[in-house]
């Protein structure tokens, strides 16, 4: 719990740390936001199983023919997603999350893939399993998204990672769509997170086993702990790069930094990854800003 409070704080130090630093700095907001949409699609479909890699992605946002042939279905779960990330990094402070907003991003994302599916919830006979475990009655979705959205604004009183990590267990338990669940679920993260006034998240593919346990122990437990640390160290991440690049820092690679510190590159990794110094990671390598 003390672990969990920790970051709490860090991020009421950090959110305050940023709104100074970013003071007429929009232009420069703006162009982090549009770089990050590549790894933001990456990462969330290769949590999916999309064998894209970053490369390719780009690539594919770029408009750049591929080496090799993918199948129609990941050029348009990448080009896709980009479009929804890009709505909600636009769209998020000015437009309350709502039941429609979340059948318009699934629309957005299925658009071109299963058109037949595409922007509606599950109905009839559509049961989804997840593993061992089958989704909720079609019949039961509107009203559970319902509670799940009533339920997440009635904690505003609580730190916002607990109460991400909550609404994004309860999003995929409830499984509400026969196919992307989990990249739309990603996405409700962020728009919340913006139209809060904090900054986007990027659950990392290489964090994958550790999200998967996540579910299992809500499953279990109806406990967020593990949730909440992802939730928590994804979101000092996103901080940590912003405030590199709005303090003027000069920004090398964590190896560059411990030779020229003469440090041990595979300690700094550890505190990296456990977000105990400042370094964050971009487009797969750990990054700080000196």
């Amino acid at each position: 719990m003390a672990k969990i409070l920790n970051v709490f704080n860090k991020i009421n130090f950090l959110r305050e740390r940023y709104y100074k630093a970013s003071t007429s700095k929009d232009a420069l907001l703006k162009l982090i936001a549009e770089t990050e949409i590549a790894e933001q699609v990456y990462n969330s479909n290769a949590i999916e199983n999309s064998t894209l890699s970053l490369d390719e992605t780009e690539k594919i946002l770029l408009q750049i023919d591929l080496d090799r042939f993918i199948s129609e279905r990941e050029l348009f779960e990448a080009k896709n997603l980009a479009r929804v990330v890009a709505y909600v990094n636009k769209k998020a402070k000015e437009q309350e999350l709502t039941i429609e907003i979340i059948l318009l991003l699934h629309k957005i994302l299925i658009s071109n893939i299963r058109d037949d599916i595409a922007g509606r919830f599950r109905k009839n006979n559509e049961y989804v399993r997840v593993g061992n475990y089958i989704a909720p009655n079609p019949k039961e979705i509107v009203d559970r998204i319902g509670k799940m959205l009533i339920e997440y604004n009635a904690a505003s009183h609580e730190n916002i990672i607990k109460r991400i990590a909550r609404l994004h267990l309860v999003f995929e338990n409830i499984h509400p769509f026969i196919d992307g669940n989990g990249r739309i679920g990603r996405v409700i993260n962020n728009y919340l997170l913006i139209r809060e006034g904090f900054v986007p998240i990027n659950i990392k593919f290489i964090d994958r086993k550790n999200y998967y346990e996540a579910f299992k122990e809500f499953d279990r437990k109806d406990t967020t702990t593990i949730m909440e640390e992802i939730v928590g160290k994804a979101l000092t991440n996103s901080y940590y790069k912003r405030l590199a690049y709005l303090e003027n820092k000069k920004i090398i690679t964590l190896k560059d930094y411990a030779k020229e510190n003469k440090l041990s590159h595979s300690n700094l990794i550890n505190k990296a990854n456990r977000q105990t110094i400042e370094a964050f990671l971009e487009k797969n390598i750990w990054k700080i800003g000196v």
